[in-house]
């Protein structure tokens, strides 16, 4: 059985610079998702789906989150011999360095990698949305005969900058590699012709010509131990692959459905609103390949006398005489008397307030947690565990250069109400 013969590697360490304030107080892969789930549960669910049961996590920055929603959430049973295990950055006598970057990080975990004796290893990454089944592009890659499959997607140029960008031959073997190419005649260089692209199955678009690499990597097993051992190179995408196109037999497996890098705010936001639409381009709604994420045991959301539209609302709120228009409502969501919510991506809480935490909120003169009544509240992402006070207005702001204030950020014209952030009753953004 292939499955057996692929141990899987997901990268989870990323600080997500890019992401922040959201990732002020997690690493990248915990930020929430969906309404429910984090990014780290995507690579994940792929993997299991695929019948992948040997699974690696290797993470560093920011991981408390990220280990809890884990450990709590993937155990497989005693009877079989799959494993998702968290591999933390540590020194030893052999190296006392942190991970210097995604090669590094595989490297140093080697020895735990390759010790169920894998035929080939599965690196992905861990804060991207997509769904894949991972064993066809391990029967692609074994058709081929590859020693390393490099997993591509079309993007349009002003990502394309961002990313690295692939030539390859008619039968998809890589003949160039560039990352991240900055200089308009390099990337006037590395366009893809869209028939060629219209032959590996991809929708032709004379805007996304650029055949781009997902970071999702496909390596025979001692192929990987000979590139990454007796050298210092310490990233797969700038360093690893460039240099080794020519002593191994590197291909792309166009991957035709729908993959988005969640690497910036504005991205991260269209995404989760996207998810509001009838038919969005990815959906959670699909029986055959499910997300999981960590079941919470909450009870049903009430809904009190509220004008609700084109919005998801998960388990365990409370929503009172408000509307909500095209909004994504995680979980113990409170919405009170009287708030309009537009456009907002509302992450809710850890847990909900009782009585007695509500008595201590009023002696302490801070808002309970949730939105407060009278509130109009416009194109925002609202972190876990936010108080938003009475009468408070936040308005759009598309358009506008980024800033940070007291209690909020502005990020790509999206406002940012961070994690356990206090906003002042009658406070105007």
């Amino acid at each position: 059985m292939l499955q057996k013969k692929i141990v899987a590697v997901i990268m989870g360490g990323g600080q997500g610079v890019r992401l922040f304030p959201l990732t002020k107080d997690r690493c990248k892969p915990a930020v929430p998702i969906g309404g429910r789930y984090r990014l780290i549960d995507i690579p994940i669910s792929n993997s299991i789906n695929s019948g992948l049961k040997k699974i690696n996590i290797l993470t560093q920055f920011n991981t408390s989150s990220l280990h809890r929603h884990i450990e709590r959430t993937y155990r497989f049973d005693n009877f079989s011999d799959g494993f998702c295990t968290i591999r933390s950055a540590e020194q030893t006598t052999e190296n006392t360095n942190w991970y210097q970057g995604t090669a590094d990080a595989v490297r140093q975990n080697l020895r735990y990698i390759l010790a169920f004796g894998p035929e080939y290893v599965l690196i992905l990454s861990g804060d991207q949305l997509y769904r894949m089944n991972y064993m066809d592009l391990a029967e692609f890659h074994i058709e081929r005969k590859a020693d390393v499959t490099i997993c591509v997607n079309p993007v349009a140029r002003d990502r394309a900058k961002h990313m690295g960008l692939l030539h390859v031959d008619d039968n998809l073997k890589i003949k160039d590699f560039v990352e991240k190419p900055k200089e308009d005649e390099l990337l006037d260089k590395m366009k893809t012709d869209p028939e060629m692209l219209a032959r590996f199955g991809f929708t032709v678009n004379e805007d996304r010509n650029y055949m781009a690499n997902m970071g999702i990597y496909f390596f025979n097993a001692d192929v990987l131990k000979r590139i990454l051992l007796g050298n210092s190179m310490v990233d797969f995408g700038r360093e690893v692959m460039p240099s080794n196109i020519e002593h191994f037999k590197m291909f792309a497996f166009p991957f035709t459905g729908f993959w988005e890098d969640l690497g910036t705010i504005d991205a991260f936001y269209k995404v989760n609103m996207s998810l509001l639409d009838r038919n969005p381009e990815f959906n959670f709604f699909d029986p055959s390949a499910p997300i999981y994420t960590r079941p919470r045991f909450l009870p049903p959301t009430k809904i009190m006398q509220c004008t609700i539209d084109h919005s998801l609302v998960s388990e365990g709120g409370f929503l009172e005489q408000c509307v909500i228009h095209r909004c994504l409502l995680s979980d113990r969501c409170v919405i009170r008397n009287n708030s309009v919510l537009r456009d907002v991506f509302m992450m809710g809480a850890d847990f909900m307030e009782g009585k007695n935490e509500r008595e201590e909120n009023r002696r302490k003169d801070i808002p309970d947690i949730g939105v407060g009544q009278d509130c109009l509240i416009e194109r925002v992402i609202i972190d876990k565990g936010a108080r938003i006070g009475s009468g408070v207005r936040i308005r759009r702001h598309e358009n506008e250069p980024d800033r940070d204030g007291e209690f909020y950020y502005i990020r790509d014209g999206i406002t940012i109400i961070p994690r356990r952030a206090i906003v002042p009753s009658g406070s105007e953004i």
